[in-house]
């Protein structure tokens, strides 16, 4: 019933003992093995994976507390449980002193032996897997995920690195899209404050009437719907890092009360009469120029200048198109894992164009556009007609240019070959194609007379 859990091994040089706890743990559903002495286990943990082990305290040869010794060093993440008789119970609970989960006292009651068992059990595969947890969030966060090989995106990993575990705070700085919060994520994991907690609030997501209280929490009775005390963000992300993202939007007042907070370590719950100490690392995000903001008064000064004491930038995705193969790759792998569809990659003419592409909306964009494809894709391969029509055309666009360049073409044969292009994308609709191209349909009708040699329909 519990194989998950884990295996358990018994350690006991009575040979009805091992039996005995053989038959219960396995009649349970549990994983057993069994072994006659300190000595032989040890050769067992080396070769096995086990969650727990269940020892006699006297045994000829290693004694338990000695292999408890040795488990706890080279093995801290298997529980030990002890077996003792009555009279060597005070030895027993010493040795729970020194890393033991829990004793039992012989002769052994069958119901016993299972119910403390599976506890520690519970135990020990709950602490693995948190700690499983805190090692996939910490690789999630860690620079391998923020893909990149050009060196806009290489200047900003070493940044990171000389940054994470300085207790200053950041502001990071670039166009919406371009992973702010991924990066705020990789410095705070990347750092000593990576065991405490991360806490992101968005400034602008937040009504300015509940935005006070959402960062500094508020006291019972200190507004109508205040029914019970309440700990804001700032005691939430306590011994971590709180990230304010879109910090722009901070109304003036609220920002004296975040410089309050920067400056004194300390904030006040509204309608509390005593501060609440704080030890939290700020980094703050923003998609505007705060230096202009800072000029027409629209944001403090002196908070700008205790946010910015670092400045980390973002580079749009426009300005490292190289990276743009390996971002493609891994959301491909994402979207392919989240939704049960597989697809192996992007043929070379979709490829084409989503590298000539803008990306107004940066890597973020670039992810909703691969989310869609792999969508409605019908193939091992991501064709031109998955993407997005602004996709394909910034490709047909730039063609037009590349081609006439290329052959030195003169201008009216590139407006020739621009016209046909916009006809294609309208449809053949002439009305559209005139008002795309911003010239009236007489002018149109002119031009495609003399592109066809004939006169002109309206003469």
């Amino acid at each position: 019933m519990t194989e998950e859990w884990g295996t358990i091994l018994v350690v006991d040089d009575d040979a009805d003992m091992r039996e005995l706890a053989h038959d219960l743990l396995k009649d349970r559903g549990h994983h057993v093995a069994t072994t006659g002495s300190g000595e032989e286990a040890l050769k067992r943990l080396a070769e096995g994976d086990y969650a727990v082990v269940l020892t006699d305290l006297r045994m000829k040869g290693m004694q338990g507390t000695e292999l408890l010794a040795q488990i706890k060093r080279d093995y801290p993440d298997i529980n030990v449980i002890l077996m003792t008789a009555f009279g060597s119970v005070e030895t027993a609970v010493e040795a729970m002193k020194h890393g033991a989960s829990d004793y039992l006292t012989k002769p052994v009651k069958k119901d016993e032996l299972v119910r403390v068992v599976e506890r520690v059990l519970r135990e020990t595969a709950l602490r693995r897997e948190v700690n499983r947890l805190r090692k996939e969030v910490h690789k999630e966060y860690s620079f391998h995920q923020i893909l990149g090989k050009s060196k806009a995106i290489q200047a900003v990993f070493e940044l990171i690195r000389r940054v994470a575990d300085s207790p200053t705070n950041v502001l990071i700085t670039g166009e919406s899209g371009t992973g702010k919060e991924l990066v705020a994520k990789a410095i705070h994991y990347n750092s000593s404050r990576k065991e405490g907690p991360f806490v992101p609030v968005n400034c602008a997501a937040i009504p300015e009437q509940l935005l006070e209280s959402e960062l500094f929490g508020h006291m019972r009775g200190s507004f109508t719907d205040a029914k019970a005390d309440k700990r804001g963000l700032f005691e939430e992300a306590q011994k971590g890092t709180l990230f304010l993202d879109e910090i722009s939007e901070l109304p003036l007042m609220l920002q004296a009360k975040i410089l309050r907070a920067i400056q004194e370590r300390e904030i006040r719950r509204v309608g509390a009469t005593k501060p609440v100490s704080v030890d939290v690392r700020i980094i703050a995000a923003t998609n505007l120029n705060l230096s202009e903001e800072v000029k027409n008064k629209r944001f403090r000064e002196d908070l700008y200048y205790r946010l910015n004491v670092i400045e980390l930038m973002l580079p749009p995705l426009r300005e490292r198109l190289e990276d743009i193969p390996l971002l493609v790759a891994a959301f491909l792998k994402k979207c392919g894992l989240a939704g049960g569809k597989e697809v192996k990659g992007v043929s070379e003419s979709a490829l084409a164009m989503l590298m000539d592409y803008a990306w107004p909306g940066n890597v973020r964009e670039l992810e909703n556009v691969i989310e869609r494809a792999v969508t409605l894709s019908r193939g091992e391969k991501i064709s031109p007609d998955d993407l997005p029509q602004a996709v394909q055309g910034a490709r047909g666009d730039r063609r037009v240019l590349d081609e006439a360049a290329e052959k030195s073409l003169p201008l009216h044969e590139i407006e020739k070959e621009y016209i046909k292009k916009i006809l294609d994308k309208t449809g053949g609709n002439k009305y559209q194609a005139a008002h795309a191209l911003g010239i009236d349909r007489k002018t149109l009708y002119r031009k495609l007379a003399e592109m066809e040699g004939k006169p002109h329909p309206e003469q």
